[in-house]
């Protein structure tokens, strides 16, 4: 039972990951519904290790759905297109590293629960349907001519995920990203280059304090749930950019409503606990 799990929540994380419509609380609700899954109980720090170990796989699949982009990488000394973009990235990211740093710990601790979750869904949800209401005419269609500037303001708009779990860090990049004149399939290319680094960096500082919990989760649960986060990851960015260059985001704003209501029915009627999950 434990591989199905392992599984199960590979499917969720590769789903939700890059898709503006929070991990976070899809892994909050399917992990508790299905903790009786387990052919022995989960602690928090062994689904908090796992989930850790999951998203390593969605970030890998970004690595190799862009790996032609990301081999431009050797160019850097000789083309200035390709050192403005990985400027931009590195610098889209220093706000959330800075803020992780300082503040991660406490936020994990004070504000890491099913109810902070859900209204951030809700929010978000509301803020997504706004900006497309009223969407700002785009001026950049390719994210190798995103400045500096405007990359540290989406880095900016992305520490809301940080600060508000929940939010999605997904969706606070992208929108943070459309705001300032990005086309949706620049944003949401944009928001994957930001994922990778600022993702990739992040898991492997919670790997590195998770390695006791780790051992308890087993290799084989592991490996599941990192190829199956990989695969359905991968597939998922390939649909988000295809769907974006033809729709707007309104549909998951609608669904991000929907699931942060269920989130607190379930709360309410005692289904889901609303104790701390950091």
């Amino acid at each position: 039972m434990d591989a199905l799990y392992s599984i199960i929540l590979g499917i969720v994380e590769g789903i939700t990951e890059f898709l503006p419509i929070s991990s976070t609380g899809h892994l909050i609700v399917a992990g508790d519904l299905l903790r009786g899954m387990t052919s022995t109980p989960w602690t928090r720090e062994m689904r908090s290790a796992f989930e850790v170990v999951i998203q390593g796989g969605a970030i890998l699949s970004v690595l190799v759905y862009y790996w032609k982009d990301f081999l431009k990488i050797r160019t850097i000394p000789t083309d200035s297109t390709q050192r403005q973009l990985w400027t931009s990235v590195i610098i889209g990211c220093i706000p959330a590293v800075i803020l992780g740093a300082l503040f991660g710990s406490t936020i994990k601790r004070l504000l890491f629960t099913p109810s902070v979750v859900a209204w951030a869904l809700i929010v978000g949800g509301v803020l997504i349907w706004l900006v497309e209401s009223r969407r700002v005419t785009p001026t950049i269609h390719r994210i190798e001519a995103i400045t500096p500037i405007k990359a540290l303001g989406i880095g900016a708009v992305q520490c809301l995920a940080l600060l508000w779990p929940g939010f999605s860090r997904s969706a606070s990049s992208i929108l943070g990203g459309m705001l300032l004149g990005l086309d949706r399939p620049s944003a949401t290319q944009f928001s994957f280059y930001l994922g990778f680094i600022t993702l990739g960096g992040a898991s492997l500082l919670d790997l590195i304090k998770s390695r006791a919990a780790l051992s308890q989760i087993g290799s084989v649960n592991m490996i599941l749930g990192i190829g199956v986060s990989f695969i359905v990851a991968y597939l998922s960015i390939g649909w988000l950019l295809r769907f974006v260059s033809t729709n707007d985001f309104k549909p998951f704003a609608v669904y991000r409503v929907i699931l942060g209501m269920i989130i607190l029915a379930l709360i309410a009627t005692g289904v889901l606990s609303n104790a701390s999950l950091a």
